[in-house]
């Protein structure tokens, strides 16, 4: 063996040995994982429902969120991240700041909240003064929180009732039903789906024949001998309308809805809070890979997905992908990429969701579901745009009233 090869060998094995120790000093550098801390705070009320089959799980929303972490810990596996999730549920009326005081004190920055529009901006305030967190609206739909109380610290995976209103709106004047009758509940909520539904006909050429109100009088909505009232109010109630397409309700506060289908005193079809509802998620919803999402959902929970869960999952999802694209845990690096143009977000919904710069609300399609099928998604053919065919939904920007602060 020459002088020289033994050179080479020795220089050869100098190196490895250099490369391998480089190679344990950052693995052991690196030994502990970037942990990503999450909050979930939801309400503790359920919202009455008329069916029993649509009575929301005890998991609703935050089982989405619990899903979605499983998913972000896969990829955190290759890239030295953990995250985790604490869930607090709090009353309705109660001031949730001290909640989250309460846990950014234990190191959490990034919220998902399930909350009403005023606990919300409670809540939110919560985490001016320096704090630096970041929120994620997944339940409360209020177009307000994106306009006239819109945040730059609070990013809304759920769909504004604008957003339902109008892709509901432009599957009816597809299908030629431009003739409406809307029904509208007594209670706030009801008054606010039913202006956007106004809105939505006004923007897409539809026409309101008339509009009606359904006063909620209180008592209980099941009894031995409700089917047989409500057989006959329900046609009383629409009798004597003008000519019209089809029936839109308002009933955000579940009082009457669900008994408009297969009851009015004329055959016509229902949308709106019941018949062919708009969603931002549905069980039933299986296309552009779906399937294994919900696959996966019912085995870990044994129960199918709601839109609260997707909307939750989407925001613990954005969180995990931003942190995956700019390897920190810093809530503002992670909010400022969630914000820039390279973000977008794979849903199973046909195409990637990305953020309205002005509002931060989460663009997305509207599912019209009939509570067994997905009757159709809208955006629909032939609503143009010229960014976006997903801002056909909601406020654009040239309406919009938010300046975010």
């Amino acid at each position: 063996m020459t002088e020289a090869t033994t050179s080479s060998r020795a220089l050869i094995r100098a190196s490895m040995t250099a490369a391998l120790v480089f190679l344990l000093t950052a693995a052991l550098a690196r030994a502990e994982p970037l942990t990503i801390k999450i909050g979930y705070v939801g309400r503790v009320e359920k919202k009455a429902t008329i069916s029993l089959l649509d009575y929301p799980p005890d998991n609703d929303g935050v089982a989405g969120a619990r899903l979605a972490l499983d998913d972000n810990n896969t990829t955190g596996k290759f890239l030295n991240q953990r995250f985790l999730l604490e869930e607090v549920r709090v009353k309705d009326g109660a001031d949730p700041a001290d909640v989250i005081l309460q846990l950014a004190d234990r190191g959490i920055s990034f919220f998902i909240l399930d909350l009403p529009a005023d606990m919300l901006l409670k809540a939110t305030e919560a985490g001016r003064g320096g704090r630096g967190l970041v929120f994620f609206n997944a339940g409360a739909i209020d177009d307000r929180l994106r306009e006239e109380d819109c945040r730059t610290d609070v990013i809304h995976t759920a769909p504004t009732r604008s957003m339902l209103a109008d892709g509901l709106a432009q599957y009816l004047v597809f299908k030629r039903w431009l003739r409406w009758l809307l029904v509208a509940g007594s209670h706030e909520t009801d008054k606010l789906y039913a202006d956007a539904l106004r809105r939505a006909a006004g923007r897409f050429g539809a026409r309101i024949v008339e509009q009606r109100v359904f006063e909620d009088t209180g008592g209980a909505r099941r009894t031995d001998s409700g089917l047989v009232q409500i057989q006959r109010q329900i046609p009383l109630f629409t009798q004597g309308a003008p000519a019209h397409d089809v029936v839109v309700a308002a009933d955000e506060s579940e009082v009457f809805a669900s008994y408009l289908p297969y009851r009015t005193r004329d055959p016509r079809p229902v949308g709106g809070s019941a018949g062919l509802i708009p969603k931002s998620w549905d069980a039933a919803q299986d296309q552009w890979g779906a399937n294994q999402l919900q696959h996966r959902f019912m085995q870990l929970f044994s129960r199918r997905m709601t839109a609260l869960d997707m909307q939750a999952w989407s925001a613990a999802r954005m969180i995990g992908e931003a942190a995956s694209r700019v390897a920190s845990d810093d809530p503002q690096t992670i909010l400022a990429y969630l914000k820039g143009p390279d973000f977008g977000l794979a849903a199973f919904k046909g195409q990637k969701l990305t953020l309205r710069d002005w509002n931060l609300q989460l663009r997305q399609p509207i599912l019209l579901a009939d509570g067994r099928t997905i009757v159709s998604v809208s955006p629909q053919e032939g609503f143009l745009h010229q960014f976006s065919e997903l801002d056909t939904l909601g406020i654009d920007r040239p309406e919009t009233k938010c300046r975010l602060k």
